[in-house]
């Protein structure tokens, strides 16, 4: 992984990645039945991107507009434990957030793909949205991920923070370990 020069440097200082949801770890779709049941997909290697960046020390928070038991049982099963949810303007809850775990704006990092995420990448230490997001988010924010939201994204931020701190080679021993 080619990590330019100026985003390892932001990475190196993150302590907490901050999540929407629709749109970065969804493809942005919603799917109702006709009961009325909602449905997203979350990619794995997302989750599993999650997991060892908490692992390695690093908090992980959502923040979305939405609320939905889906997202209540995915972030159950990946251990998230910052979970705002039905949260349009995310901007309080986020200093909130900030101001409860003491840190301070450059160790933080977030994931947005709308116009309603401005307020937070605007402030944050590495900023970065889907390659989908939306273009006027697209102009403000520090990274791009080559993936779409819901296609790896968030595991490609989660590999790009680790690796910039030196964390992933060990991540990759662990997995190894009986190869060698």
């Amino acid at each position: 992984m080619n990590i330019p020069e100026n985003i390892a440097n932001k990475a190196q200082k993150i302590k907490l990645l901050i999540l929407d949801v629709d749109g970065v770890m969804t493809n942005n779709m919603l799917i109702y039945s006709d009961d009325g049941i909602e449905s997203k997909t979350f990619n794995t290697r997302d989750g599993h991107g999650m997991v060892l960046l908490q692992k390695s020390g690093i908090d992980i928070g959502i923040i979305t507009g939405r609320k939905s038991q889906l997202v209540t049982n995915r972030m159950q099963d990946l251990k998230v434990k910052h979970v705002y949810q039905g949260v349009p303007d995310k901007l309080p809850t986020f200093l909130k957030l900030v101001e409860t775990l003491e840190l301070s704006f450059d160790e933080i990092a977030y994931i947005g793909d709308d116009i309603l995420d401005l307020p937070i990448l605007m402030r944050i230490g590495l900023a970065v949205t889907p390659a989908d997001g939306d273009d006027e988010v697209k102009s403000r924010v520090d990274y791009i991920s080559t993936y779409k939201g819901g296609q790896g994204c968030v595991r490609e931020i989660c590999e790009i923070i680790l690796r910039s701190q030196n964390l992933w080679q060990h991540h990759m021993d662990f997995f190894l370990r009986d190869l060698t």
